[in-house]
């Protein structure tokens, strides 16, 4: 097991390493922006260091500065988190170079993931089924009009190193995949370095269905089961679930059995997410492995009773598979919502600023992961995210109830948050009845 790991990370999910990592009596480095001097986390871990700078390109974006502070430290693995390195290929080699773990799949497995295309390729040629699009990177316009005529509209133009919802456009007809080609080439070279993008028909009416797996470094691979990840605003995700409601046991376990070969067919290791299309009439696709933790984990360790992290850091520490899929029991339902520093009366524009007053529910089945506090300034330079609120019952309508009375209890002041657009979602009818898709927000937006 590692002596010492150092958390390239901020916020929440900092936090939630820290703890993990306290349990398994590891020692722990925290780094930190000027503006984040006083995150909860620091409080906790055994070092501290400064990386000087707000912005993240300055800061935890900074490979050269996160590298020199575990070199100062003398930590043997990193933890990066989600977001900002987690899934940086180049990074998890230089740290392998200095023979300092990275808690992930590994810088060979992640500069192969980077292509979003190329697994695609692979994973179809062993029989698993990918949403249809082009084989190849699209070169230019006329290439990319002779595939949407064979596709067929809508379709997404996707960069191929892509992730996070990013380097994403939506074409509807032909006059719009000019302008849609050249905008996503141009994010994708901003955001990934790399102007390659894709095509792949958009499913509408599909659920966004994701499988969580585990994999040992021998092989041992286990599910814990699937997340609903339907509930989205601009190809981000908003609210999670588990299980995912209202699919048949047939397809529910051919999900499950799918994502597990996926594991084995690209040799995948750690803590990762299979994540699918669902039609439906039950057919579904591979979409992309996520090589990481994902924002939405509490909602299946609080079904399965796993710690998502701890088991992360073990696998990542060559510690084998203490369980097969067989041996989890998935008990209830759990609901996870965002809460972001949002404002939605103006377009979700992101609202920083001084908390005047941060207030969690508390009671049985209720979960809060967040990093804020009473007076806790919300800096510009970061994600939004304030808190994830999970909530746990016997079943689905349970749980929805039981989120409601959270989210009234749920107390922030002095900005605004998207503590009100959970309401209208848990209220509305199609979320409710099970209609779910990814578009139901957009379709809805009346309601919101």
């Amino acid at each position: 097991m590692f002596g010492k790991i150092l958390i390239a990370n901020r916020g929440e999910i900092a936090l939630r390493v820290v703890r993990a990592c306290r349990e398994l009596e590891i020692k722990t480095v925290g780094v930190f922006s000027d503006p984040d001097y006083n995150l909860p986390h620091l409080k906790f871990v055994d070092q501290k260091v400064a990386l000087g700078g707000s912005l993240p390109q300055e800061t935890y974006l900074n490979e050269e500065k996160i590298i020199r502070a575990c070199e100062l430290t003398g930590v043997d693995a990193l933890h990066p988190g989600y977001g900002f390195l987690s899934e940086n290929a180049e990074f998890a080699r230089k740290l392998e170079e200095r023979g300092i773990a990275f808690i992930g799949p590994g810088a060979d497995l992640l500069e192969r993931m980077k292509n979003k295309l190329q697994v695609k390729k692979i994973l179809e040629e062993a029989g698993i089924p990918v949403v249809p699009g082009s084989k190849e990177p699209v070169r230019d316009e006329k290439e990319a009009k002779k595939i949407a005529e064979k596709v067929g509209y809508p379709l997404f133009l996707k960069a191929s190193r892509g992730g996070g919802g990013r380097g994403i456009r939506v074409v509807r007809g032909p006059h719009q995949l000019a302008e849609a080609l050249e905008s996503a080439k141009r994010e994708g070279r901003l955001a990934f370095g790399s102007e390659e993008v894709y095509i792949e028909k958009l499913l509408t009416k599909a659920r966004h269905v994701e499988v969580q797996i585990l994999r040992d470094k021998e092989g041992r691979v286990a599910h814990l089961g699937e997340r609903e990840c339907s509930i989205q605003r601009r190809q981000q995700k908003i609210l999670e679930e588990a299980p995912a409601p209202f699919l048949t046991e047939e397809t529910r376990e051919k999900l499950r059995k799918t994502a597990i070969k996926v594991a084995e067919v690209l040799n995948y290791t750690t803590c990762g997410t299979v994540e699918f299309l669902v039609t439906e009439g039950g057919s579904f696709y591979f979409m992309e492995l996520n090589a990481r933790i994902q924002v939405e984990h509490p909602v299946t360790e609080v079904v399965s009773g796993i710690d998502l992290v701890r088991e992360q850091i073990c696998l990542a520490a060559g510690e084998k598979l203490s369980f097969s899929s067989e041996d989890v029991s998935l008990r209830g339902h759990a609901l996870e919502m965002r809460i972001n520093a949002e404002d939605v009366t103006h377009n979700f524009s992101p609202s920083p600023g001084k908390i005047s007053r941060f207030d969690v529910p508390r009671g049985p089945g209720i979960r809060v992961d967040s990093h804020c506090y009473s007076g806790y300034e919300v800096p510009p330079y970061y994600d939004s995210l304030l808190a994830k609120l999970v909530v746990w019952d016997c079943d689905r309508d349970f749980a929805i109830r039981r989120a409601r009375e959270a989210l009234h209890s749920f107390t922030v002041e002095g900005i605004p948050t998207t503590i009100p657009f959970h309401m209208k979602i848990l209220q509305n009818k199609d979320f409710i009845s099970g209609n779910l898709h990814t578009r139901l927000v957009e379709e809805n937006l009346e309601e919101y």
